[in-house]
């Protein structure tokens, strides 16, 4: 569930109208519940402590789902750990607050560089996806006089996800080591310096909702954990990744995402029973993906002989996932419609120059006006993390709500600071 809902006539964020956001911070902008983030975590933690032996349920929240400072501060004051993807990730973890050893660094494209600022900071976990960055992280850590605890993150050929884009898990995917591999792999990194290897991880892809695709290939992986320990490896930890899905329609999110949850947490605990390891998951849309939304307004009608150009504010640059993924986004007018408002099939785009700056096609809406607001529901997840200043459009401002409270956790970009990045060459200066 989350809590965004009308109230005297208006769509609210918990107890903040967001016409106030609109008119104190502008459009396009951001908007997260604290109350949704919340819940929504508690609701997984504990589902997973109950999947795994007593006190060996390890959650790290996917950063790469959303990065703002205020949703990561509002994680780590529940306890969550963080999964990370860059050096970035890593330094924004931290200064929020995350523990080091709350932290694992994923990616399959790990430097030099990011690999030593990782073991210096004394990280949990490395998840190891290439042999060349097992040797590399072997050296690294060497030199700094340390050896790093790792696991490394398997292939098991079992790919899935709601688009091609989000599937990791299938060989034809560039994510982790070969399923046939690991065992050469582990007897390797034995014999390493600055590797301490502790165990496997996987994640098959994004956006699932079913539980079968992931019940296959954690049964796998169980096999693995018992072949490599009679081999005399130790093996005390199954990092099993993320990718619960959530659902982008808005209504049937309070019939099918609690128990998903618990189908999940049921198939885990059933799967890897007996195995004895710490677990460690990683959800990120799951957690922030039904608490944020991307409130705009809309700037012109632009009617045609076939169909209704809405344009509003906001643009791919934005919200990319629509032009990307073919997403769907559910789409609230912030003003609550009477009964028997007339609808209107709109085509809503953005003002980019691109014909793929569009959100949704012939999508029924109530009618709009230029200045009307609406919200893009369901952006908490991969919105404001993969938007771009093309087109020289200034990023967005974010703001996180609590209770009657808001404030402005990453401001909007000015016109300053974007023109200031760029530096002339000296011979055009």
């Amino acid at each position: 569930m989350h809590h965004f809902s009308y109230r005297d006539g208006a769509l609210f964020a918990e107890d903040v109208d967001l016409r106030r956001i609109a008119d104190e911070v502008g459009t396009p902008v951001y908007v997260y519940s604290s109350a949704t983030i919340e819940r929504h975590y508690r609701l997984y933690a504990e589902a997973m402590q109950s999947a795994a032996p007593a006190g060996k349920a390890h959650v790290f929240y996917a950063m790469k789902a959303n990065g703002n400072l205020g949703v990561l501060k509002t994680l780590a004051a529940l306890g969550a750990g963080a999964d990370t993807v860059s050096e970035g990730e890593i330094r924004k973890a931290l200064a929020a607050g995350f523990p080091a050893d709350k932290i694992v660094f994923s990616g399959v494209g790990k430097s030099e560089s990011e690999l030593r600022f990782a073991v210096q900071a004394g990280i949990y976990q490395v998840n190891i996806e290439t042999e060349g960055e097992l040797d590399l992280l072997s050296t690294v850590a060497n030199q700094l006089g340390k050896r790093q605890e790792a696991v490394f993150r398997v292939n098991p050929d079992i790919g899935a996800g709601g688009h091609a884009k989000i599937t990791t898990g299938s060989s034809e995917n560039k994510f982790g080591v070969s399923f046939e591999e690991v065992g050469r792999l582990y007897g390797r990194a034995a014999n390493l310096p600055g590797v301490r290897m502790m165990g496997l991880a996987l994640h098959i892809g994004s956006q699932i909702r079913e539980t079968e695709s992931f019940e296959a290939a954690y049964a796998k992986m169980a096999v693995l954990v018992a072949d490599l320990r009679a081999e005399g490896h130790r093996v005390e930890r199954l990092d099993l990744g993320g990718g619960l899905g959530i659902p982008y329609n808005i209504p049937k999110a309070f019939d099918h995402g609690p128990d998903l949850i618990e189908a999940y947490a049921a198939m885990v605990k059933r799967v890897t029973d007996g195995l004895d390891v710490e677990l460690g998951f990683e959800p990120g849309r799951l957690i922030v993906g039904n608490a944020g939304i991307l409130m705009t307004r809309v700037l012109h009608l632009n009617p045609r002989p076939t169909k209704q150009f809405l344009v509003v504010d906001a643009a791919m640059n934005d919200l990319v996932r629509p032009a990307m993924y073919e997403a769907y986004h559910e789409i609230w007018p912030v003003l609550e419609p009477q009964a028997g408002t007339p609808e209107i099939a709109y085509d809503v785009v953005g003002p980019i120059c691109e014909s793929g700056d569009t959100f949704t096609s012939g999508r029924a809406l109530p009618a709009l006006e230029p200045g009307d607001l609406i919200a893009f529901m369901t952006a908490g997840a991969y919105g404001a993390s993969m938007a771009s200043t093309y087109n020289q459009r200034l990023l967005v401002a974010e703001v996180l709500v609590k209770g009657g409270d808001y404030a402005v956790t990453r401001p909007r970009q000015s016109y300053e600071d974007l023109l200031g990045t760029d530096r002339a060459p000296p011979w055009l200066a």
